[in-house]
């Protein structure tokens, strides 16, 4: 008879074989949350860029509306309060008695807030409060704008300077503050 040796047929991989492929499915990973990572906080970046830029967008359309800036005490202050009701056309007293919509507030979620307007102050996609300084006296100059933590500018030729508070940021290192400050001037 002729008998050809037979092989037995080989039918799962081995464990050794498993972990091998378990270690580099997880070094992959590890390679690939740096760059989620970066990818969301760019982002958070842009929707920030267009919060500031759309809140100094409609405090102009607002004074192209009523002839005037929102009352202010001369300083920056928090993007908050009844100014802001006004933008979001829900203030109906003597600030926007047409009850015109400037801009739509989207409203903050999580605790605290993050991405929308909380308590009657907007804040930005990291937590921050946004901040704002106005042009008092009508010489297209804005005396000082910014964070210190973040960018700032003096003696800005602007109506409307809107700006992220991230010197109030926590647990944030000054090189994250720096990489998350967003300002509407630049």
């Amino acid at each position: 008879m002729n008998s050809s040796p037979s092989t037995p047929a080989r039918s799962a991989f081995t464990l050794m074989e498993l972990l091998i492929v378990i270690a580099i499915i997880g070094i992959l990973m590890s390679l690939l949350f740096p760059a989620a990572n970066s990818a969301i906080d760019a982002a958070k970046k842009a929707q920030a860029k267009n919060d500031v830029v759309q809140i100094a967008t409609a405090v102009i359309a607002y004074e192209t509306e009523y002839g005037r800036l929102p009352d202010t005490n001369g300083s920056a202050q928090d993007v908050s309060g009844n100014w802001l009701a006004a933008l979001g056309g829900t203030n109906a007293g003597s600030l926007n008695p047409r009850q015109i919509v400037f801009i739509e507030q989207p409203t903050a979620k999580g605790n605290p807030p993050k991405k929308g307007v909380s308590g009657g102050t907007w804040y930005d996609p990291w937590g921050a409060k946004y901040r704002i300084a106005f042009d008092d006296n009508y010489d297209n100059t804005i005396a000082s704008a910014g964070d210190s933590k973040g960018i700032t500018a003096s003696s800005l030729r602007k109506k409307v300077a809107v700006w992220n508070d991230v010197s109030g940021m926590a647990n944030t290192t000054d090189a994250q503050k720096k990489r998350r400050a967003v300002v509407s001037w630049e």
